[in-house]
This record gives structure tokens, C-alpha cells and sequence, in this order.
């Protein structure tokens, strides 16, 4: 029986969504962003030269079909990414409500978003007030520090030390729905943060607040502030069954790698292997090699999204994406017959574009395992409806298989 491996790669969107227009960064709509069309002409024309140089160099994602999945999503010519399609490649639309790592995970495990997500004005403060008070008083503390938009890393150095002297806890936002609390490690205490984020998370999750998130850190005034790996996501549990819940119930295995286990509330899911994207490309590497017969592994390479595109850093984006197509040939080397590998993404997050906030753009959909070919344009959905079929399970969600 084979096997499954969904690989997300994370805000590596390829333009040309058809609402783009009702999506926006600050009063900038996203009608054009194209993250990796225009990463790609940053590269050829020189712009994009820190840590590496020249044109973008993606020999495996372009043979499988990313630059063939750019042009038919976007009608965008991406420099250097011409290569005749060996794989079988689709362009993605998205049709749920938002722009982010939930909607796009749950669609493409065949969950639409049928609401719209809530999202904190950009104002001091940015929290209601009772909301902020209910924080506080499961801290343990008089208040909140923070409330407000802010990069996590600019925060935490600005209001560490006020964290430190006063115990309160740092509550901040961003563009995404989501609610963050940082706390020191040491001094507030680690397991009291994820506490803290189990216990409010309901509120939030009755808002429509995608997720709450622990920032734990460590450092002092002195030396400076580092967040840690310990980060934890508390995602809204999905309304209806997801693909992991359908493979799952079914008997086989489901492997996480990544944030998987937090984007999707831990539905249907048996274990999950994370670190930064580095790690992450060891353990693909691992499952790959070692994954059950009929199992189902599916991954979410965030760094893309979180170190280069809110940073708008179109050089570590262009260094991610060729560091990624390195590691990707030797795992493709190491399917087995009978194996489907999908690469695709939840979003885009074009660092060329206005703003920090993520873009609205189809995806790639570059499929190894089923021969060369294309199915044109498809649906978050039809990626959960694929690889069902592939492991012969029962239906989920709303899409169709694409399998030749």
C-alpha cells in the first residue's frame, strides 16, 4: 500500500487570486502580489544578493512545476524558472474566508472557512478591556503589558525588563487572528505561560481568534532577549473532520512534522516531530525512509513565512527557497513506488509587497509519484480529495481527486 507526504510550504504563494482584491495590506489591496514571481525577478535583476547571488536557483520545485504553476496562476514569466515540468503540477485557489496558516491547513485538508476570522484594530489598546482583564486575572496579575500590533522580537526587547520587574504577562497581535503572550522562562516560568494560554484560549476561541500563542524567552536587560523553541499554538478546534481525522479513523498512521499538531488542533493526528526548518527537513527525510505503508505525514515548513516574508527580506526568502529545493532532491530520491509527495502552500507572503501582513495568492500544487501532467487549476480542497484517494480512503470535504 503506499504512502502520503502533504508538504506545506508556507506563505510560498504564486499570485493571481481571483479575490485578491478584497484582501489587503493596511489600505494596499493584494491585487498583484506574486511571492515567488517576484522573488524570482528580484533575484535575476540583482536585487536579492545578501547571502547569495544571481538568479533564483529552485531545480527541483521547477522540473516538478513551479514555474509552470506560476504562469498559470498568474500569467507571470518568473525568471529562471522555465524548466519543462517533469512532475505533475496544479495551481491552487483558495475559496474560504482569510488569509492564513489555519484557513489555508484546513481547506487543504478539505475544511473550508466558512466565517471570517476576528482580527484586533490597530489601535493602543488593541484588546477589549474585559478580555484584557480576564488575561490578567488567570496571570495572577494586576494588568497586561503590550496591548497592541507589534513584532514579536521588537516587543519583547522593548517591555522585557518592565515583564521581568513586574511579572505581567506581554500581549500583543498582529496582522493574522491571533493573540500572543510572551513571559520570560525563568522568572514568570514556563509551564505558567502555557497555562495561562490553555486557560484564555476559549475566550478567544469564541471570538473567532484563530489561535493563542506562548512566546516564551530567556535573556536579561543586560544581554538581551531571545525567544525559544518552546513555543505553543492553541488553534480553534476545526468545526468538521479534516483529512487527518479520515486517516486516522481509518486505522492508518498520521505523522506531523512541524506546527501541523497546533495549526489543526491535534485532529486525527498520532505524533509529531518539530524544530526549526532545518530539523524539519531531517525528519521528512526520516518518514520518508521509515513511514508505515499506507501512512499519512503531513508537514509545515514555516520559516519561509515567519523569518522572511512579515520581515519583508527578499534575499532570505530567496536563500530559504534554494536551501528547501537542495533538501527536497535526495528526499524525492527515497519514495518508494506506490508514494505521492504533494509540496503546496497555505498563503502567499510576497516581501516585495507593502506592509507585513500575508498576501492572497494561489499556490503551487507539484505533485511526485504520478507521472508527469498537469490538472490546470484546482481547489484547496481537491489536495485533501487527492490524497484520500490515493490512500484509499473515504471522501473528505468538498473537493475532487486529481489523480490521472
Amino acid at each position: 500500500m503506499g504512502r502520503a507526504f502533504l508538504v506545506v510550504m508556507d506563505s510560498v504563494g504564486i499570485g493571481g487570486a481571483p479575490d485578491a482584491g478584497a484582501y489587503f495590506n493596511g489600505d494596499i489591496p493584494d491585487t498583484g502580489a506574486n511571492t515567488v514571481g517576484h522573488i524570482a525577478a528580484a533575484c535575476a535583476t540583482g536585487r536579492a544578493e545578501e547571502g547569495r547571488s544571481g538568479p533564483l536557483c529552485l531545480p527541483t520545485l521547477d522540473a516538478l512545476g513551479l514555474g509552470a504553476a506560476v504562469r498559470a496562476a498568474s500569467g507571470f514569466d518568473a525568471p529562471g524558472l522555465t524548466a519543462a515540468p517533469t512532475g505533475f503540477w496544479a495551481a491552487g485557489t483558495e475559496h474560504g474566508a482569510g488569509k492564513d496558516t489555519p484557513s489555508g491547513h484546513w481547506e487543504l485538508a478539505g475544511l473550508p472557512v466558512t466565517w471570517d476570522w476576528h482580527f484586533f484594530p490597530e489601535t493602543v489598546p488593541a484588546f477589549p478591556a474585559d478580555l484584557s482583564a480576564a488575561v490578567a486575572l488567570a496571570a495572577g496579575t494586576e494588568g497586561i503589558l503590550g496591548d497592541c500590533h507589534a513584532s514579536g522580537t521588537d516587543i519583547i526587547a522593548r517591555l522585557g525588563p518592565d515583564h521581568m520587574r513586574t511579572g505581567w504577562p506581554i500581549c500583543y497581535t498582529s496582522a493574522d487572528s491571533v493573540f500572543q503572550i510572551a513571559a520570560h522562562e525563568e522568572t514568570f516560568g514556563l509551564e505558567r505561560l502555557l497555562t495561562l494560554c490553555e486557560a484564555v484560549a476559549p475566550l478567544l476561541h469564541d471570538m473567532k481568534v484563530g489561535r493563542v500563542i506562548a512566546r516564551p524567552f530567556v535573556g536579561s536587560p543586560g544581554h538581551g532577549f531571545t525567544r525559544t523553541g518552546n513555543r505553543r499554538d492553541y488553534a480553534l478546534t476545526p468545526p468538521g473532520p479534516l483529512l487527518t481525522n479520515v486517516a486516522h479513523d481509518a486505522g492508518r498512521k498520521v505523522h506531523g512534522i512541524g506546527k501541523i499538531g497546533d495549526i489543526l488542533a491535534w485532529q486525527g493526528i498520532d505524533d509529531v516531530r518539530k524544530g526549526p526548518d532545518a530539523d524539519l527537513m531531517g525528519h521528512l527525510h526520516d518518514l520518508i525512509g521509515r513511514a508505515e505503508d499506507g501512512s499519512l505525514t503531513f508537514a509545515n515548513f514555516v520559516e519561509f513565512d515567519s523569518l522572511h516574508g512579515h520581515r519583508r527580506d527578499v534575499s532570505g526568502y530567496a536563500r530559504a527557497l534554494e536551501w528547501f529545493d537542495a533538501g527536497l532532491a535526495p528526499a524525492l530520491g527515497r519514495l518508494r513506488d506506490g508514494d505521492l509527495l504533494i509540496l503546496t502552500a497555505d498563503h502567499g507572503n510576497d516581501p516585495t509587497w507593502p506592509g507585513t501582513d500575508h498576501t492572497r495568492e494561489r499556490v503551487p500544487v507539484l505533485a511526485a509519484g504520478i507521472g508527469a501532467g498537469s490538472a490546470g487549476l484546482v481547489d484547496f480542497a481537491d489536495v485533501a480529495a487527492t490524497v484520500a484517494a490515493h490512500l484509499d480512503l473515504p471522501p473528505v470535504g468538498p473537493g475532487r481527486s486529481f489523480l490521472p
